[in-house]
């Protein structure tokens, strides 16, 4: 839905203020990039599940309003602004400039913390340890709200107990098996 459809306008017809409302002929809604979440999501290292827990939507509804042609109530964008911890500015598509450099240092520190956590999890001597542990260190010195950040996904997605993956989200009709066996 755009604002022509929630007046019940049609483009090119006057609206009842005396303007006509000009019709794009060259891009429709659906085929112009109207946002940048998931550009946003993606340098901010932040996985759909992570979005599901931060903004109790589901992963259906995450993955529509991650299209960049997705329309989205402007409640949407607030909430995905919390989610990722952006300037609003930031996910709106004509914002020509890159990310904020404030946001844009936030996003290299976080891939950096996840970076040093993974080798923390897969070092296995005691001298690289202390040096690994000091670079944690500094780096939580820099920005503590990278204390709660974990390493980089080694095996697949990680998930809570409560968590169902994909297979679960999208059942097998049990017509299309019976159909398989025959």
């Amino acid at each position: 839905m755009n604002l022509v459809d929630d007046c019940g306008a049609t483009p090119g017809v006057n609206n009842g203020s005396g303007a006509p409302i000009a019709a794009n002929r060259d891009q429709t809604a659906e085929s112009r990039a109207l946002h940048r979440i998931a550009e946003v999501q993606n340098e901010q290292g932040i996985s759909n599940r992570s979005v599901v827990r931060r903004t109790g939507l589901t992963m259906e509804q995450v993955r529509n309003q991650l299209e960049p042609s997705a329309n989205l109530r402007l409640s949407d964008l607030y909430t995905w602004q919390q989610a990722l911890e952006v300037p609003i500015a930031d996910l709106l598509v004509d914002s020509e400039a890159p990310l904020s450099g404030a946001v844009l240092n936030r996003a290299r520190m976080l891939r950096t913390m996840k970076t040093v956590r993974a080798m923390k999890e897969a070092n296995k001597e005691p001298a690289m340890e202390r040096f690994i542990t000091m670079l944690e260190n500094q780096l939580l010195e820099i920005m503590p709200e990278l204390q709660d950040v974990t390493a980089w996904h080694t095996v697949g997605q990680r998930r809570t107990h409560d968590e169902v993956g994909r297979a679960a989200e999208r059942p097998i009709s049990e017509t299309f098996v019976r159909d398989g066996l025959q």
